[in-house]
């Protein structure tokens, strides 16, 4: 068998003098881990290590590059999974960003599909027939996976209402049911499939959709960024929601309004540029290492709540 090493809590400054010790060759990681690791201050003894494989998943591509860059030639292995789920990709080929790559055995066997999903009535677009529509490669859409011997879904124990919403009946003829994953994926046209945000979080401005994931990253990229959560608010007398950014500095670092707005209107779409900064000294972080984000919506961009600085973009 194999020796497995658990931390009583985990310490990104202590991180790798852990795995030296121990000799480990095989990391776990979730959520926002790798970026912390890549954070901490950089030393001479970076790359003397035995680890030659990390895997989980949560990964951004940008922290994905720097990690390899800074703790040698380790071997990522991102996935996609959920405990109650019944389909997972696994990227064995180390194509920075992708959760994975489809083949057409998989398909044939666990029988799952990308399908349009419309993000403000938050459900499933179907055509005239009443039945789901595919996506074409290239384009986001709702991951749904074949309920079936091979694929199986138990639902939620005591929660048939929840349970009852993971699951997709009349999909592409009567009677077939899917599991629902709430998660939006794309395929590029080399086969590779990429996380691209929960159905939640994905919201709904000027007629485009936008994907918070895909807004993080961007923001992430400017060099006094720490941490960053992209989110949706409602602003009085417009439709949909427009974007807000909550943002944690580097230490030492100052926001610098001028520079970020060149930086955003350099690299999003102005349906994707978020309208609100909101630099925070602490961000709020889940049991799993994921930002928690339903207190700053519930916050908004109301000035007589939030006590941080907050800056609004003035793109007129």
């Amino acid at each position: 068998g194999a020796t497995i090493v658990l931390r009583d809590r985990f310490s990104a400054s202590q991180f790798w003098d852990d795995c030296r010790k121990y000799n480990v060759t095989v990391i776990q990681y979730i959520g926002e881990v790798l970026r912390y690791l890549c954070s901490v201050p950089q030393r001479n003894n970076d790359q003397d290590h035995k680890v030659r494989l990390a895997i989980g998943n949560g990964v951004r591509a940008d922290v994905w590059r720097e990690f390899i860059r800074r703790f040698g030639n380790i071997n990522v292995l991102e996935f996609y999974a959920s405990t109650e789920g019944n389909i997972t990709f696994i990227n064995y080929t180390g194509r920075i960003g992708a959760v994975g790559r489809v083949n057409c055995l998989q398909k044939k066997i666990l029988c799952y599909e990308l399908i349009q999903y419309d993000v403000e009535r938050e459900e499933p677009v179907r055509d005239e027939h009443g039945y789901c529509i595919r996506v074409p490669k290239g384009k986001p859409g709702l991951l749904i996976c074949k309920i079936s011997p091979f694929a199986p879904f138990s639902g939620y124990a005591g929660a048939k209402e929840q349970t009852e919403k993971k699951q997709l009946r009349d999909v592409f003829r009567k009677g077939d049911l899917y599991f629902n994953s709430g998660d939006l994926l794309v395929i590029d046209n080399d086969n590779f499939i990429y996380f691209h945000d929960r159905i939640g979080d994905t919201f709904r401005w000027k007629g485009e959709n936008v994907s918070t994931t895909e807004v993080a990253d961007v923001l992430g990229l400017i060099d006094c960024v720490q941490d960053v959560i992209v989110y949706g608010v409602s602003v009085p007398g417009c439709e949909g929601r427009t974007g807000m950014a909550c943002i944690r500095l580097k230490e030492n670092c100052e926001f610098n309004g001028e520079s970020t707005y060149r930086h955003v209107i350099t690299h999003l779409p102005n349906y994707a540029r978020p309208r609100f900064i909101r630099i925070k000294n602490t961000i709020e972080l889940t049991a799993t290492f994921k930002y928690s984000k339903v207190q700053l919506m519930e916050e908004g961009f109301n000035p007589a709540v939030i006590k941080d600085h907050l800056y609004f973009l003035d793109d007129k």
